[in-house]
């Protein structure tokens, strides 16, 4: 499957310090070309978006219809009930 950044999720990216975690989220994000055969990766229910790509403390959420779609980065810093 094709993979495409959204503009947000792109600049969320270059927002992130860490050139290491930069790396390592785009490396993570080229595994999603073998979609639907990827580790950590979830689909969501009741959400806005169709899956998320789990990568240590961070989350590339996408749509997978066609072709992958990554809409947005979050970073999770807390881990609680209501963290997916």
């Amino acid at each position: 499957m094709k993979v495409l950044w959204q503009p947000k999720a792109a600049k969320q990216l270059k927002k992130i310090n860490d050139r290491t975690i930069q790396e390592r989220l785009l490396a993570a994000s080229r595994t999603l070309a073998d979609f639907p055969r990827c580790a950590n990766v979830k689909a969501l229910t009741n959400h806005d978006y169709t899956h998320r790509l789990r990568m240590g403390n961070w989350r590339l959420l996408f749509n997978a219809f066609e072709e992958i779609s990554i809409i947005s980065i979050e970073e999770v810093k807390k881990r609680d009930d209501r963290t997916y």
